[in-house]
């Protein structure tokens, strides 16, 4: 009688651990840099294969509405995390906002010069009595001049052309200019998929590379839950791996979420993405910020953005969450 009643206390206790209740994730929500694109398809590729679950978060993707929006979002504390370029990040942090870069995503710039392969703008020499579009507050327009100067260009020579950011694809098809200021892995694929073959001059092959987007966060959370920041950035980490090992994959994921993606576009955006994730100073590991990148960028923004600001690039990225 007294082994029935161990048993049946035994099962009992079994079946009251098979009843409760999984241990709760953390909710986090990333607020994208803008709309759904190839950028972003690695973190609902990570979503599906479960790298956030496993890592105990509950991930909201949330899409954005331009870099420097996400960083004023994030230092409010509206969103866990950001994608933002690093030019937001640094300028907002210099003048005292609460935040950080805990992964230096793309560490070479996909700023570029596009333009029609009917009339490219192949070099920098080329740029010297062209038009190009740009939209107001534009930093493409403040880092051409860090371009120019690089190669010795008159900088007068050019026509800068103020149109608003949705408008620059439409000018340079109508060829109202020669040019517009843009992303190799955005506006040169909207190019392309209007059936018109596009040029790309690019920023980083001419001397004027900056570190690219940014995955950020509020300083206060670096300090309070370093844990849940190791552990965003290492499902961060495989999430991009993955993609790089199956873009189509991680393409289909997003589509899953946003149907209206355009395939093909979204897929070649992302393969220009995956390019830029290292640059001559940062070849390894995902996530990883190179000094040099970071002093270089910070120099060229106080040259040429007017950044003001007495710190080291320590003030605005750290390692310490990519390293294993």
């Amino acid at each position: 009688m007294k082994t029935r009643r161990l048993a049946v206390g035994l099962i009992a206790g079994l079946a009251s651990l098979a009843a409760a209740p999984a241990m709760a994730q953390d909710k986090v929500s990333l607020r994208l840099n803008w709309y759904v694109g190839g950028l972003h398809t690695p973190y609902y590729y990570g979503k599906e294969l479960g790298y956030f679950r496993d890592a105990g978060i509950d991930l909201t993707i949330n899409e954005g509405r331009g870099s420097a929006n996400t960083v004023q979002v994030v230092a409010a504390g509206s969103d866990t995390f950001g994608m933002a370029d690093s030019s937001s990040l640094i300028g907002l942090a210099a003048k005292g906002a609460e935040i950080k870069s805990v992964m230096s995503l793309l560490n070479s710039t996909g700023y570029s010069v596009i333009s029609l392969a009917s009339n490219p703008i192949k070099t920098p020499k080329d740029l010297e009595g062209k038009s190009v579009a740009v939209s107001p507050g534009d930093p493409l327009g403040q880092l051409l001049r860090a371009l120019a100067a690089a190669n010795k260009i008159d900088i007068n020579k050019v026509s800068f052309v103020q149109v608003d950011p949705a408008a620059k694809v439409v000018a340079l098809l109508e060829k109202r200019v020669d040019g517009l200021l843009g992303g190799v892995d955005d506006q040169f694929f909207l190019v392309k998929y209007k059936g018109q073959e596009p040029a790309a001059l690019r920023y980083a092959e001419n001397g004027a590379n900056i570190v690219g987007m940014t995955i950020l966060t509020k300083t206060d959370l670096i300090k309070s839950n370093p844990d849940l920041v190791k552990r965003f950035v290492q499902a961060s980490i495989k999430s991009w791996e993955a993609a790089k090992k199956n873009p189509a994959a991680a393409v289909d994921a997003a589509m899953k979420a946003k149907p209206d993606l355009n395939r093909d576009s979204t897929l070649d955006q992302l393969k220009v993405d995956l390019e830029l994730l290292d640059s001559p100073n940062s070849k390894g590991k995902v996530g990883l910020g190179a000094e040099k990148d970071w002093a270089e960028t910070i120099a060229l923004l106080k040259q040429y953005r007017d950044l003001d600001t007495k710190a080291d690039w320590t003030a605005f990225h750290t390692n310490e969450f990519v390293q294993p």
